[in-house]
């Protein structure tokens, strides 16, 4: 796709190019960038002579859950606006906070996760989250500080999320030296699919886990405030899709040891996995076992990060939501903050993001996303898992390495690293937006996507890797 802009879009783009940073990249030799004219459902309309039109693969990284335009969105927001857009959440509340903070806890449906604390953004949402934990630990009699977590994660990128996403991997390992010291295992192997989908995955728990889980919780039990991880699925670390039984592993050891376990469901959360969040799947594994229900591990966080799809990916906005042990531990008035948490972002509480917030959850609540994502995950099965496993067509080990599919997410990783501006120009011209990173070539899509669109996407993505088998390496970076 060639795309031709006015000269007065072209000015906009030329003062882009030499003014604005773009997400992880350089202004000396800026990736890129498409001006967009307006967006709706799953296409974005883009600002050129030809308005050419992208469907969008990956939902505005992850959060457009329900498509661009949203009439329901839409006019919540103009509702809120005629009333008032903000006030300050110190010495005020209002009924768009108050209803989300309802809803949000009836969609989790745990009745243990019930107080909330609405944060501006998923990384402020892990720094919530590490603090309460921290401070929840200060009254111990061994006050404990490190967090446990495992390599190839990615939680966000202020100072304290970034002191848990991978020490080496990570695009921070720059800030190693300014960092705090925490305690990273091996991320578990990267499987397929889950082992009680209906799909045929042949993916086995590996027992060295659970050793590697015991001996770390037995070497380090005394110094560990909490357990953080991005349950099942971890994101911009690599899209790496793991075993449920790990989660489970994990449940055991923080009971065991008395340590806070945190699940970041930015990404994972509110459906995009095929259950509300991620971690149900636990519930589902032991099912799918035959495990008695009273002998099940009930794999439920005491503190859950949210955000991203909050909001059906309008505003800003996210949400940490924690148990009684919690609470109670953090509002004692013997600690240091006789009880007070010392963190009020400016915008907390935002009504216009609450109010959109608040229409997003009310069309999960509806149940639909559930047959939207399964029908997603089942295109995504049969007719890009199963194409590029087929050994007729001689994709698997010579340009993928793996594949992974769960509900509305499927990541291709090549073998080769990509030149995303290469890419995206070659996918673009298809008419699908896709952003890989390193050697992944993944999609998110929305909701909403219909089977004609997801065919497009997936046949771009099914041409593409028959390029690179063609003997095109131009799209590499080796």
């Amino acid at each position: 796709m060639n795309f031709q802009y006015s000269k007065e879009t072209q000015d906009i783009l030329n003062y882009d190019k030499k003014h604005l940073w773009h997400p992880y990249t350089s202004l000396k030799e800026p990736l890129p960038v498409i001006a967009v004219k307006e967006a709706r459902n799953c296409e974005i309309v883009c600002d050129s002579l030809d308005n050419d039109h992208l469907i969008d693969a990956m939902s505005s990284w992850w959060c457009v859950i329900h498509g661009y335009n949203n009439e329901r969105l839409n006019q919540a927001i103009i509702d809120q606006i005629t009333k008032f857009s903000h006030v300050m959440f110190g010495g005020f509340t209002h009924r768009p906070a108050v209803d989300l903070v309802k809803k949000l806890v009836t969609l989790i449906d745990e009745p243990e996760l019930k107080y909330c604390f609405l944060a501006d953004s998923g990384s402020v949402a892990v720094e919530v989250a590490m603090k309460f934990a921290f401070q929840s630990n200060l009254l111990s009699s061994n006050p404990k500080s490190k967090f446990l977590t495992i390599k190839k994660g990615y939680h966000g990128d202020t100072f304290g999320a970034m002191s848990v996403c991978d020490p080496a991997s990570s695009m921070h390992n720059i800030y190693g030296d300014y960092l705090p010291n925490n305690i990273f295992v091996e991320a578990p192997p990267v499987i397929e699919g889950l082992p009680h989908s209906n799909y045929s995955f042949e993916n086995e728990w590996d027992p060295k886990c659970t050793i590697i889980i015991e001996e770390t919780f037995k070497n380090n039990h005394q110094d560990l405030c909490a357990v953080i991880v991005e349950p099942l699925l971890q994101g911009a670390g690599g899209m790496r899709l793991y075993h449920p039984q790990y989660l489970i592993e994990l449940k055991k050891m923080c009971l065991k040891y008395d340590v806070f376990l945190i699940f970041d469901e930015i990404a994972t959360g509110l459906g995009r996995t095929g259950e509300i969040f991620a971690f149900k799947h636990c519930r589902r594994y032991q099912e799918h076992l035959k495990i008695p229900f009273d002998e099940q591990i009930d794999v439920v966080p005491d503190i859950l990060c949210v955000g991203k799809a909050l909001t059906g990916g309008y505003m800003t906005l996210s949400a940490v939501v924690v148990n009684d042990t919690v609470k109670d531990r953090m509002s004692n008035s013997k600690s240091p903050t006789k009880g007070y948490f010392m963190h009020g972002p400016t915008f907390m509480g935002n009504a216009l993001a609450c109010s959109v917030a608040n229409a997003s959850l009310d069309i999960l609540l509806e149940d639909t996303w559930s047959s939207q994502v399964y029908n997603i995950e089942s295109v995504l099965y049969e007719k890009l898992y199963l194409y590029v496993k087929n050994p007729t067509h001689r994709l698997m080990n010579t340009v993928v390495k793996r594949i992974s599919i769960v509900g509305a997410v499927a990541a291709v990783e090549l073998i080769h690293g990509l030149n995303a501006a290469k890419f995206q120009r070659w996918i673009m011209s298809r008419g699908v937006n896709i952003r890989p990173f390193r050697n992944l070539v993944y999609i998110m899509p929305p909701y909403v996507i219909s089977d004609s669109e997801l065919d497009v996407v997936i046949n771009s993505i099914i041409d593409f890797l028959h390029l690179l088998q063609s003997g095109d390496s131009s799209f590499y970076i080796i």
